[in-house]
């Protein structure tokens, strides 16, 4: 039997043992994702539907807004947001940990308007060159990838000259002003960053000034689905998920 054949096997009886574990009629399962690992989830979702008869009702947001949600006592089933979000919903009885998982990481990448000069980012020098020369720069609002980056320019010795050229916009708006040329350069989770008509990716950071974000799942502790958000889990955990992981962006992290 070749490697193929092995891959398909193995993930047919994934397939068969995530349909057979949770017993009953299909459950509606309510999930609270980061907006990073929404390109990740629209194509495991719809797999793991298909393979349970389970249905996703998949609220995607930005990550600190669905936590904010979650401490004011919003009902979900399962909760993928950024490893400490979850961490720290686990300590406050939020989360159920003997159910929390490791997902994925993603790097922080820059976006540039298609077709617009291209600045060398390749090390911390450049990098830092770049930022001081571009008129204007984006982040989004209440991410990780924002806080990092201001962290970032302080590190650089930057952030008084950052400052008034830097615009925080809500959720995509970030990308749409790259696109417009209203920002000359803007920043992204590489994971969750979509290809969009007048915006590319430049690339990510240099390595020595790179950060990576972890996501995380786990079931709610008043899950009204727990069992089938358990299955759920096992099945973003599964070997069969991580080529859909790397081909979004994400690096898979495993045990």
């Amino acid at each position: 039997m070749n490697i193929g054949s092995v891959t398909a096997a193995a993930t047919f009886t994934l397939i068969i043992l995530l349909a057979q574990s949770v017993a009953g009629e299909a459950a509606e399962i309510k999930v609270l994702c980061a907006n990073a690992m929404g390109l990740v989830m629209n194509e495991l979702g719809p797999q793991f539907e298909r393979a349970t008869g389970h249905k996703l009702v998949i609220q995607f947001d930005v990550n600190d807004v669905l936590k904010r949600q979650i401490d004011a006592g919003d009902g979900f089933d399962v909760a993928i947001l950024t490893t400490p979000t979850i961490d720290n919903l686990a300590k406050g009885g939020k989360i159920a940990a003997s159910t929390r998982a490791d997902i994925a990481r993603s790097g922080i990448g820059v976006i540039v308007r298609s077709g617009a000069p291209k600045p060398d980012i390749s090390s911390a020098e450049a990098f830092k060159r770049a930022l001081l020369n571009a008129r204007s720069i984006t982040l989004t609002k209440n991410t990780p990838s924002a806080s990092y980056v201001v962290g970032l320019t302080e590190r650089l010795r930057i952030a008084e000259q950052m400052k008034p050229k830097t615009r925080f916009l809500e959720g995509s708006d970030n990308l749409d002003a790259v696109a417009a040329g209203e920002a000359e350069l803007g920043f992204v989770m590489i994971g969750g960053f979509a290809p969009m008509a007048g915006v590319e990716l430049l690339g990510p950071l240099p390595p020595e000034l790179q950060n990576y974000v972890g996501y995380t799942v786990g079931v709610g502790v008043h899950a009204k689905e727990g069992e089938a958000g358990k299955a759920f889990i096992n099945f973003l955990k599964a070997p069969a998920a991580v080529p859909v992981l790397k081909a979004k962006g994400m690096e898979p992290i495993t045990p």
